[in-house]
C-alpha cells in the first residue's frame, strides 16, 4: 500500500510526467489531489501496470480525486527550452488547471522548479511510494498514450501505436527511411548512437 501523504494537514498535489525520453510527441504531466483519507490498494507506478489496469485506474482516479488536471508541452516548445524545463512546465500547466488550489506539492524525481510560493518535495521513485504521485503518473501516461495513438493514425509507418514515440529500432528505422515528422523533437538525437541511451519507459 502506498503512502497517503507527505505533508500532514495540507492540501497536497502529486505530480508526474510521461514521455520525457520519447523522440516524438508532446510531454504530458498530471497533477492530482486525493482525499485526505484516500486508500486505493491498486495504485502503483504506471510502468508497473498493464494498459488495461492503467485505464481502469484512470476512471477511478478521475472519479475519486478532489481535483486532477493534465498539462501538455509540445515538441516545438521542447526544442526551444529543453526537455527538463518542458517537463516542469507541463507540471506547472497541470497545477494551473486544478479546480482546488494545493497548499503543497510532491513530485516524482529529483528536480523541480518552484511553483508559485508553494512548498514542494521531490521524491525519487515517488510514483511507487505515494498515492497522489502514482495517480498522476497513471493520468499522464494514459492521456499521452491516447494522444500517440491518434498521431499513429496520421503517421502509421513509425509504429507509434506500439512504441508511443520511444526510441525503438522500428521507430528509428522509420526515421531513417521516411525522415522526421512535424511531431519529432528535432533537438533529440533521432537516429541514435552510443551517446543516446534512453530506455523504452520514463
Amino acid at each position: 500500500m502506498l503512502k497517503n501523504h507527505y505533508y500532514e494537514g495540507l492540501v497536497e498535489a502529486g505530480c508526474d510526467e510521461a514521455g520525457r525520453g520519447c523522440l516524438a510527441g508532446s510531454v504530458y504531466a498530471a497533477a492530482v489531489i486525493l482525499p485526505p483519507d484516500y486508500e486505493n490498494a491498486d495504485l502503483n507506478d504506471s510502468k508497473q501496470l498493464t494498459e488495461k489496469r492503467r485505464n481502469l485506474l484512470r476512471t477511478q482516479i478521475e472519479r475519486d480525486a478532489v481535483a486532477w488536471a493534465v498539462g501538455v508541452v509540445t515538441p516545438e516548445e521542447i526544442d526551444k527550452i529543453n526537455i527538463l524545463r518542458a517537463s516542469f512546465l507541463a507540471m506547472h500547466r497541470a497545477l494551473d488547471q486544478l479546480s482546488t488550489r494545493p497548499e503543497a506539492i510532491i513530485v516524482d524525481g529529483n528536480r523541480f522548479t518552484p511553483y508559485k510560493s508553494l512548498p514542494y518535495t521531490c521524491i525519487v521513485k515517488g510514483d511507487g511510494k505515494y498515492q497522489a504521485i502514482a495517480a498522476a503518473s497513471i493520468l499522464a501516461k494514459t492521456y499521452r498514450d491516447d494522444y500517440m495513438a491518434r498521431l499513429a493514425e496520421e503517421y502509421p509507418q513509425y509504429d507509434w501505436q506500439s512504441n508511443k514515440g520511444y526510441p525503438t529500432g522500428k521507430h528509428r528505422e522509420a526515421i531513417r527511411r521516411y525522415g522526421p515528422t512535424p511531431y519529432h523533437r528535432m533537438s533529440y538525437n533521432l537516429l541514435g548512437n552510443e551517446e543516446l541511451t534512453l530506455n523504452f519507459s520514463d
